[in-house]
């Protein structure tokens, strides 16, 4: 879970798939599928096609004397470096980074101060996702209009508040040993302690110093508190202390209404409740699509006990103590004037994140941050103080700002060891969907309205809007969801899709079909014509591309990306 999302409009580099003969024999041998973050290869699957060419069977060998080198040796080290590769920070995006660099035969090392999995597993969407997933369950059994519909009857529910916390605690502790074992299944080496940088191919950790052809800084963030907020982890809590679920309070104000913000909205209310939204900016979740805001709004807040002051910012927030509440001074945003004070009984900070590079040791390399976020270009390579290029350096993830979700820093981690490998690659950050996982759901990709408008303008061509509504979906309708929308923006000229924008049921799990057409190119008259099963929810993005008005006719290949 993660409250900020920037997405760079510039043009990345078009990446085409290899037109070799082996291109078919590729499709034929097993994939890199992951089970609970452990590849196929790992699980001991077998894989049985008598169609299989010599070449396949080839390509089969090579793929398996890569793991069965990994599980021996960790790879053969390239020649003066004690590793390959060494990643500092074992979360998601060091995560990913470790597994594919193994595949691609790297004898790598991975380096965690803290505990393996980061901010997403331990305090953030892995424990979220728990608490969420019970605050549905008690909005559907609290809803009596929505049982009876169904011919249910349904006595009062209720909740125990620490088997509530267990369930997230024991979900993070679940994932943890999961992503864990999968390195030391696959040879990763995971050094145990806080990773510095040295100089050139040189880190430190703990008194251990180590060289490594390349390295990766994968470190993270940390909730962001604005100055002026004095938080007690008690009253006064980021979402590290909320995932804990210490206590429900009767009455809490949320700092920011970003993903975060509005996650554990929906938590708190399904528990009891009541919220108040403290926003600086004139309107509620202004990281989403006005047009899909504006309806989560309808839906998500102003049926619930949540009320909001937007336009203002939390200029003093000071804990219960003594018996008092926690006092919140609210200042106008704009003129700075004092224009209220609340009391409350908790104040949840979620603000934002910030970068966790303090102590990397980049002035050994004369790298200087840029708002604490370390920063690279389009390759994640790392770039100094004087703009050049630091060799065989790379950061991912929230560390270097460019797009704080956790999926964005493994799908990074995994294009810079293609690099390291020899294979250019460049990750189009426009094809990285997110979720914001409310009930319902919202989930987006590629850019909003009045983004696509902008570029539409600077461009020279028209944009097209297209929609489709649950409410006349089947499999909606029979679930009694049909609250929602999908919003298609794409270009009527040449079938490209610019964005595609969904609330509604399970919408984390239906804007993919979106996000790979951007990744891999295909356009609207291409994929219109895929075959959707019924009644399902997908059909819903069927309905959406089917509605869109292109004026090509033409295909474009699928191996020729479009740019966003």
């Amino acid at each position: 879970m993660h409250s900020s999302i920037s997405l760079s409009l510039s043009s990345p580099s078009t990446i085409c798939r290899s037109n070799s003969s082996n291109a078919n024999v590729n499709s034929l041998t097993p994939r890199s599928l992951r089970f609970c973050g452990l590849r196929r290869e790992a699980c001991g699957f077998k894989y049985f096609n008598s169609s299989l060419s010599k070449a396949s069977n080839a390509t089969r060998r090579t793929c398996s004397n890569r793991i069965a080198a990994s599980l021996a040796g960790n790879g053969a080290t390239s020649k003066g470096f004690d590793y390959d590769l060494v990643i500092i920070g074992a979360g998601v995006g060091g995560h990913g980074a470790a597994l594919h660099a193994v595949e691609k035969g790297l004898k790598t090392a991975i380096i965690e101060g803290d505990v393996v999995g980061g901010t997403c597993v331990n305090r953030g969407c892995v424990p979220s996702k728990a608490l969420l997933a019970v605050s549905g369950r008690m909005r559907e059994l609290q809803n009596e209009h929505h049982m009876k519909s169904f011919g249910l009857q349904v006595a009062a529910a209720g909740y125990d508040r620490q088997g509530v916390a267990d369930h997230a605690n024991n979900l993070a502790s679940k994932i943890r040993s999961n992503l864990t074992n999968s390195m030391k299944a696959l040879g990763v080496d995971i050094l145990t302690g806080f990773g510095t940088i040295l100089g050139p191919q040189k880190v430190k950790y703990g008194d251990t110093v180590i060289t490594a052809k390349d390295i990766i800084i994968a470190t993270g963030s940390v909730p962001l508190v604005p100055k002026g907020i004095e938080v007690d982890g008690k009253t006064v809590i980021t979402s590290d202390h909320a995932l804990k679920l210490e206590f429900v309070p009767q009455w809490i104000a949320i700092v920011g209404s970003g993903y975060i913000g509005l996650e554990f909205s929906d938590v708190y209310t399904a528990l009891g409740s009541e919220v108040t939204f403290v926003e600086a900016l004139d309107q509620l979740m202004p990281g989403f699509d006005p047009e899909i805001g504006k309806l989560a709004q309808r839906v998500l807040i102003n049926p619930r006990k949540i009320d909001y002051h937007t336009g203002v910012f939390a200029s003093k927030i000071t804990p219960a103590k003594d018996g008092k509440p926690v006092t919140i001074e609210l200042i106008d945003a704009k003129t700075k004037e004092l224009k209220d004070t609340l009391e409350v009984d908790a104040a949840l900070i979620a603000t934002g994140r910030a970068p966790f590079t303090k102590g990397l040791g980049l002035e050994n390399i004369n790298v200087q941050t840029q708002r604490g976020f370390v920063p690279v270009d389009g390759r994640m390579r790392v770039i100094d103080a004087s703009g050049e290029l630091v060799p065989h350096l790379y950061c991912i993830g929230d560390a270097n700002g460019k797009m704080m979700l956790a999926h964005a820093a493994s799908a990074q981690g995994i294009s810079v060891v293609e690099q390291v490998t020899g294979k250019d690659h460049v990750l189009n950050h426009l094809s990285i969907p997110a979720a914001c996982f409310t009930h319902p759901e919202i989930s987006m990709v590629g850019l909003t309205e009045p983004q696509a408008r902008e570029k539409a303008e600077k461009e020279g061509f028209e944009i097209g809007i297209a929609k489709t509504s649950f409410k006349a979906n089947t499999k909606a309708l029979a679930e009694n969801e049909g609250e929602g929308i999908a919003k298609l923006i794409y270009r009527p000229d040449n079938g490209e899709i610019l964005g595609v924008h969904i609330f509604g049921m399970h919408a984390a799990d239906l804007i993919h079909e979106a996000s790979n057409a951007i990744a891999m190119g295909t356009r609207i008259q291409d994929i219109k014509y895929a075959v959707h099963a019924h009644p399902t929810l997908s059909e819903v993005i069927d309905e959406l591309f089917k509605a869109a008005k292109v004026k090509a006719n033409t295909s474009s290949p699928v191996a020729e990306p479009v740019a966003a």
